[in-house]
């Protein structure tokens, strides 16, 4: 018994130290902008990031710990109905952690996270996932290489909707 209690006392202090040494801020996200040499504009809290060849918006809000990663793709009057489709069913198959959505009328890539609980990698990872969720709208509407399914029913979509033309 006493070995449990034990063990469970050093999870619970791991967790504690963990979870202190943890806490996002701005001051620490531009720390990691330095560190990974990404040019930024703007101030804390409300960054415009130069990463791969892209323009991501990096927005805090320090006070209710939320933090977004996003990039406007194109007006939202410019995407047609199968895109529109394509992007809500990559949503839940391909667009992994980065989503498609709209914002002041244009269709914009995505990624939003606690800011307290992020770490550098994800946010790193949020921001890469966002650039290439913005190089692939209009073929693959993927984040990463990776896709949870759905490729054979976007297949066969797309195909119904060929015929609907034709």
């Amino acid at each position: 018994m006493y070995r449990v209690v034990s063990l469970s006392l050093i999870f619970f202090l791991v967790a504690i130290a963990s979870g202190l040494a943890q806490r996002m801020d701005n001051k620490k996200i531009e720390k990691i902008f330095e560190k990974e040499s990404i040019r930024v504009e703007g101030e804390p809290g409300a960054w415009m990031a130069y990463f791969n060849d892209h323009i991501l918006l990096v927005i805090t809000d320090e006070r209710n710990n939320r933090m977004r990663v996003f990039t406007p793709i194109v007006e939202e009057e410019a995407a047609n109905a199968v895109q529109i489709s394509r992007m809500l069913k990559a949503n839940f198959h391909s667009a992994l952690d980065a989503k498609y959505g709209v914002y002041e009328g244009f269709i914009v890539s995505v990624y939003t996270h606690p800011l307290r609980e992020l770490t550098e990698g994800q946010l790193l990872d949020a921001m890469s996932q966002v650039a290439k969720l913005a190089e692939t709208y209009g073929s693959t509407y993927s984040s990463t290489d990776l896709i949870f399914g759905g490729e054979e029913e976007e297949e066969k979509e797309e195909g119904k909707q060929l015929e609907k033309r034709s």
